[in-house]
Protein backbone atom coordinates (compact mmCIF):
# COMPACT_ATOMS: atom_id res chain seq x y z
CA UNK A 1 0.00 0.00 0.00
CA UNK A 2 1.38 3.40 -1.02
CA UNK A 3 2.15 5.66 1.91
CA UNK A 4 0.40 9.06 1.85
CA UNK A 5 2.83 11.82 2.75
CA UNK A 6 1.99 14.70 5.10
CA UNK A 7 2.83 17.07 2.25
CA UNK A 8 0.16 15.53 0.00
CA UNK A 9 -2.40 15.66 2.81
CA UNK A 10 -1.72 19.37 3.33
CA UNK A 11 -2.00 20.03 -0.41
CA UNK A 12 -5.31 18.18 -0.57
CA UNK A 13 -6.69 20.09 2.42
CA UNK A 14 -5.57 23.41 0.98
CA UNK A 15 -7.21 22.59 -2.35
CA UNK A 16 -10.42 21.63 -0.54
CA UNK A 17 -10.44 24.85 1.49
CA UNK A 18 -9.73 26.94 -1.60
CA UNK A 19 -12.56 25.21 -3.50
CA UNK A 20 -15.02 25.86 -0.66
CA UNK A 21 -14.02 29.51 -0.41
CA UNK A 22 -14.25 29.93 -4.19
CA UNK A 23 -17.79 28.53 -4.29
CA UNK A 24 -18.79 30.66 -1.29
CA UNK A 25 -17.35 33.87 -2.79
CA UNK A 26 -18.53 33.46 -6.39
CA UNK A 27 -21.78 31.50 -6.06
CA UNK A 28 -23.23 31.57 -2.55
CA UNK A 29 -22.71 34.99 -0.95
CA UNK A 30 -23.44 37.12 -4.06
CA UNK A 31 -26.79 35.34 -4.35
CA UNK A 32 -27.89 36.01 -0.77
CA UNK A 33 -29.84 38.98 0.56
CA UNK A 34 -30.17 39.99 4.21
CA UNK A 35 -32.18 42.64 6.03
CA UNK A 36 -29.85 44.72 8.18
CA UNK A 37 -31.78 46.52 10.93
CA UNK A 38 -29.99 49.47 12.50
CA UNK A 39 -31.08 52.05 15.07
CA UNK A 40 -29.34 55.41 14.69
CA UNK A 41 -29.36 58.12 17.34
CA UNK A 42 -28.80 61.52 15.76
CA UNK A 43 -28.18 65.00 17.09
CA UNK A 44 -31.03 67.53 16.82
CA UNK A 45 -33.53 65.01 15.50
CA UNK A 46 -37.09 66.35 15.74
CA UNK A 47 -39.35 64.55 18.23
CA UNK A 48 -42.09 64.49 15.59
CA UNK A 49 -39.79 62.31 13.46
CA UNK A 50 -38.84 59.93 16.28
CA UNK A 51 -38.67 56.27 15.18
CA UNK A 52 -38.88 57.15 11.50
CA UNK A 53 -38.20 53.90 9.65
CA UNK A 54 -36.23 54.23 6.42
CA UNK A 55 -35.44 51.44 3.94
CA UNK A 56 -32.12 51.92 2.14
CA UNK A 57 -31.85 50.01 -1.15
CA UNK A 58 -28.50 50.71 -2.74
CA UNK A 59 -26.33 49.53 -5.63
CA UNK A 60 -28.83 47.17 -7.20
CA UNK A 61 -26.71 46.84 -10.36
CA UNK A 62 -29.57 45.15 -12.17
CA UNK A 63 -28.15 42.94 -14.92
CA UNK A 64 -25.07 41.92 -12.94
CA UNK A 65 -24.77 38.18 -12.16
CA UNK A 66 -27.40 37.06 -9.59
CA UNK A 67 -29.32 40.36 -9.96
CA UNK A 68 -32.37 39.56 -12.07
CA UNK A 69 -36.12 40.19 -11.87
CA UNK A 70 -36.65 37.36 -9.40
CA UNK A 71 -34.00 38.77 -7.04
CA UNK A 72 -35.41 42.29 -7.28
CA UNK A 73 -38.91 41.00 -6.55
CA UNK A 74 -37.51 39.33 -3.44
CA UNK A 75 -35.99 42.65 -2.37
CA UNK A 76 -39.38 44.32 -2.83
CA UNK A 77 -41.02 41.58 -0.75
CA UNK A 78 -38.49 41.91 2.09
CA UNK A 79 -38.75 45.70 2.17
CA UNK A 80 -42.56 45.66 2.18
CA UNK A 81 -42.53 43.26 5.14
CA UNK A 82 -40.68 45.91 7.14
CA UNK A 83 -43.38 48.51 6.39
CA UNK A 84 -40.95 51.45 6.05
CA UNK A 85 -42.07 55.06 6.31
CA UNK A 86 -39.69 56.14 3.57
CA UNK A 87 -37.52 54.43 0.93
CA UNK A 88 -34.22 55.95 -0.18
CA UNK A 89 -32.04 54.79 -3.08
CA UNK A 90 -28.36 55.92 -3.07
CA UNK A 91 -27.94 55.01 -6.74
CA UNK A 92 -26.48 52.49 -9.22
CA UNK A 93 -29.76 50.97 -10.34
CA UNK A 94 -28.25 49.37 -13.45
CA UNK A 95 -25.06 47.46 -14.13
CA UNK A 96 -22.38 48.94 -16.34
CA UNK A 97 -19.10 47.05 -16.56
CA UNK A 98 -19.25 43.96 -14.32
CA UNK A 99 -18.05 40.64 -15.73
CA UNK A 100 -20.97 38.50 -16.88
CA UNK A 101 -23.58 41.26 -16.86
CA UNK A 102 -26.71 41.27 -19.02
CA UNK A 103 -28.03 44.46 -20.56
CA UNK A 104 -31.37 45.41 -18.99
CA UNK A 105 -33.47 48.45 -19.82
CA UNK A 106 -34.00 50.66 -16.73
CA UNK A 107 -37.77 50.63 -17.30
CA UNK A 108 -37.81 46.99 -16.11
CA UNK A 109 -35.97 47.94 -12.91
CA UNK A 110 -38.33 50.85 -12.27
CA UNK A 111 -41.40 48.72 -12.95
CA UNK A 112 -40.45 46.18 -10.27
CA UNK A 113 -39.42 48.88 -7.78
CA UNK A 114 -42.80 50.57 -8.24
CA UNK A 115 -44.29 47.69 -6.20
CA UNK A 116 -42.46 48.94 -3.10
CA UNK A 117 -44.67 50.42 -0.40
CA UNK A 118 -43.95 53.29 1.99
CA UNK A 119 -45.91 56.03 3.73
CA UNK A 120 -43.88 58.97 2.42
CA UNK A 121 -42.71 57.73 -0.96
CA UNK A 122 -39.42 56.90 -2.66
CA UNK A 123 -36.49 59.23 -3.34
CA UNK A 124 -33.25 58.51 -5.21
CA UNK A 125 -29.99 59.82 -6.52
CA UNK A 126 -28.10 58.29 -9.43
CA UNK A 127 -24.70 56.60 -9.24
CA UNK A 128 -21.72 56.40 -11.56
CA UNK A 129 -23.02 53.21 -13.23
CA UNK A 130 -26.35 54.88 -14.00
CA UNK A 131 -24.55 57.76 -15.72
CA UNK A 132 -22.11 55.35 -17.35
CA UNK A 133 -25.12 53.69 -19.00
CA UNK A 134 -27.44 56.67 -19.64
CA UNK A 135 -28.48 58.80 -16.67
CA UNK A 136 -31.31 60.59 -18.45
CA UNK A 137 -32.97 57.29 -19.40
CA UNK A 138 -32.64 56.02 -15.82
CA UNK A 139 -34.19 59.22 -14.44
CA UNK A 140 -37.08 59.05 -16.91
CA UNK A 141 -37.77 55.40 -16.07
CA UNK A 142 -37.76 56.03 -12.31
CA UNK A 143 -39.81 59.21 -12.35
CA UNK A 144 -42.43 57.59 -14.59
CA UNK A 145 -42.95 55.19 -11.67
CA UNK A 146 -43.19 58.00 -9.09
CA UNK A 147 -39.65 57.62 -7.74
CA UNK A 148 -38.29 61.15 -7.20
CA UNK A 149 -34.73 61.61 -8.46
CA UNK A 150 -32.65 64.42 -6.94
CA UNK A 151 -29.48 65.95 -8.35
CA UNK A 152 -28.18 68.92 -6.36
CA UNK A 153 -31.73 69.52 -5.22
CA UNK A 154 -34.02 68.78 -2.28
CA UNK A 155 -37.56 67.69 -1.54
CA UNK A 156 -39.63 68.61 1.50
CA UNK A 157 -41.71 65.98 3.28
CA UNK A 158 -44.26 66.75 5.99
CA UNK A 159 -44.09 64.05 8.65
CA UNK A 160 -46.41 64.27 11.66
CA UNK A 161 -46.95 67.92 10.84
CA UNK A 162 -43.23 68.80 10.78
CA UNK A 163 -41.02 69.27 7.69
CA UNK A 164 -38.16 66.91 6.89
CA UNK A 165 -35.99 67.66 3.88
CA UNK A 166 -34.33 65.01 1.72
CA UNK A 167 -31.45 66.51 -0.26
CA UNK A 168 -29.56 64.71 -3.02
CA UNK A 169 -26.25 65.52 -4.67
CA UNK A 170 -24.90 64.48 -8.06
CA UNK A 171 -22.49 61.58 -8.40
CA UNK A 172 -18.90 62.43 -7.51
CA UNK A 173 -17.31 60.42 -10.35
CA UNK A 174 -19.51 61.21 -13.35
CA UNK A 175 -21.10 64.53 -12.37
CA UNK A 176 -20.51 67.48 -10.01
CA UNK A 177 -21.93 67.23 -6.47
CA UNK A 178 -22.97 70.72 -5.39
CA UNK A 179 -23.84 70.44 -1.70
CA UNK A 180 -24.54 74.16 -1.27
CA UNK A 181 -27.01 74.14 -4.14
CA UNK A 182 -28.74 71.01 -2.81
CA UNK A 183 -29.25 72.69 0.57
CA UNK A 184 -29.94 76.20 -0.71
CA UNK A 185 -33.69 76.25 -0.13
CA UNK A 186 -33.64 74.57 3.28
CA UNK A 187 -34.06 76.58 6.48
CA UNK A 188 -31.06 76.16 8.79
CA UNK A 189 -33.15 74.70 11.62
CA UNK A 190 -35.09 72.17 9.56
CA UNK A 191 -33.96 68.50 9.80
CA UNK A 192 -32.31 67.20 6.64
CA UNK A 193 -31.07 63.89 5.30
CA UNK A 194 -28.54 64.03 2.46
CA UNK A 195 -28.31 61.35 -0.23
CA UNK A 196 -24.96 60.96 -2.00
CA UNK A 197 -24.07 57.87 -4.01
CA UNK A 198 -20.40 58.25 -3.13
CA UNK A 199 -19.51 58.66 0.57
CA UNK A 200 -16.34 60.63 -0.27
CA UNK A 201 -18.38 63.86 -0.16
CA UNK A 202 -18.92 63.38 3.59
CA UNK A 203 -16.01 65.57 4.81
CA UNK A 204 -17.55 68.49 2.90
CA UNK A 205 -21.08 68.07 4.26
CA UNK A 206 -21.99 70.81 6.78
CA UNK A 207 -22.89 69.93 10.36
CA UNK A 208 -26.46 71.13 9.88
CA UNK A 209 -27.16 67.91 7.92
CA UNK A 210 -28.48 65.31 10.37
CA UNK A 211 -27.39 62.25 8.36
CA UNK A 212 -25.65 61.54 5.05
CA UNK A 213 -26.65 58.27 3.36
CA UNK A 214 -24.45 56.63 0.71
CA UNK A 215 -23.60 53.41 -1.09
CA UNK A 216 -21.01 52.82 -3.85
CA UNK A 217 -18.36 50.98 -1.80
CA UNK A 218 -20.19 47.61 -1.57
CA UNK A 219 -18.30 47.28 1.71
CA UNK A 220 -15.29 46.33 -0.40
CA UNK A 221 -17.16 43.17 -1.60
CA UNK A 222 -14.40 41.00 -0.09
CA UNK A 223 -13.50 41.09 3.61
CA UNK A 224 -10.87 38.48 4.45
CA UNK A 225 -10.10 37.37 8.03
CA UNK A 226 -6.88 38.95 9.35
CA UNK A 227 -6.48 40.84 6.05
CA UNK A 228 -9.53 43.08 5.85
CA UNK A 229 -11.26 44.66 2.88
CA UNK A 230 -9.14 44.21 -0.22
CA UNK A 231 -10.45 47.02 -2.45
CA UNK A 232 -12.70 49.86 -1.31
CA UNK A 233 -13.45 52.34 -4.14
CA UNK A 234 -12.84 55.43 -2.04
CA UNK A 235 -10.14 58.06 -1.79
CA UNK A 236 -10.24 57.49 1.98
CA UNK A 237 -9.43 53.77 1.98
CA UNK A 238 -11.76 51.82 4.24
CA UNK A 239 -12.64 54.87 6.38
CA UNK A 240 -16.12 55.05 4.80
CA UNK A 241 -16.39 51.42 3.71
CA UNK A 242 -19.68 50.51 5.38
CA UNK A 243 -22.09 51.11 8.21
CA UNK A 244 -22.50 54.01 10.61
CA UNK A 245 -19.61 56.47 10.82
CA UNK A 246 -19.66 59.29 13.39
CA UNK A 247 -16.94 61.82 12.63
CA UNK A 248 -16.46 65.48 13.57
CA UNK A 249 -19.90 65.51 15.19
CA UNK A 250 -21.49 64.41 11.89
CA UNK A 251 -23.14 61.13 10.89
CA UNK A 252 -22.80 59.01 7.77
CA UNK A 253 -24.41 55.69 6.92
CA UNK A 254 -22.95 53.60 4.07
CA UNK A 255 -24.90 50.61 2.76
CA UNK A 256 -22.95 47.63 1.40
CA UNK A 257 -25.69 47.39 -1.25
CA UNK A 258 -27.02 44.49 -3.24
CA UNK A 259 -25.13 43.93 -6.48
CA UNK A 260 -21.48 43.61 -7.45
CA UNK A 261 -19.08 45.75 -9.45
CA UNK A 262 -16.23 44.76 -11.77
CA UNK A 263 -16.02 41.13 -10.56
CA UNK A 264 -19.18 39.24 -9.41
CA UNK A 265 -17.75 38.29 -6.02
CA UNK A 266 -18.68 38.82 -2.38
CA UNK A 267 -16.99 37.31 0.64
CA UNK A 268 -17.73 38.36 4.20
CA UNK A 269 -19.87 41.21 2.88
CA UNK A 270 -23.40 40.00 2.28
CA UNK A 271 -25.80 41.89 -0.01
CA UNK A 272 -28.20 43.85 2.18
CA UNK A 273 -31.30 45.98 2.49
CA UNK A 274 -30.85 48.42 5.36
CA UNK A 275 -33.72 49.34 7.64
CA UNK A 276 -32.77 52.42 9.63
CA UNK A 277 -34.83 53.52 12.64
CA UNK A 278 -33.95 57.10 13.50
CA UNK A 279 -34.08 58.41 17.08
CA UNK A 280 -32.95 61.57 18.83
CA UNK A 281 -29.65 61.26 20.71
Amino acid sequence: MKKISLKNIIKTLMLLVFSILFVKAFFIEPDKIVVNKVTLKLNNWDKKHENLKIAIISDIHFGAPFINAKKLEKIVELSNKENPDLILFPGDFVSNGVIGETFVKPILVADILSKLKSKYGMIAVLGNNDWGYNGKKVILALENKKITVLENNAKELIINGKPLWIAGVADLIKRFPDIDKALSKINDKTPVLLLSHNPDVFPFVPNRVNLTISGHTHGGQVNLPFVGRLIVPSGFGDRYAFGHIHENNKDLYVSTGIGTSMIPVRFGVLPEIDILTIKNK
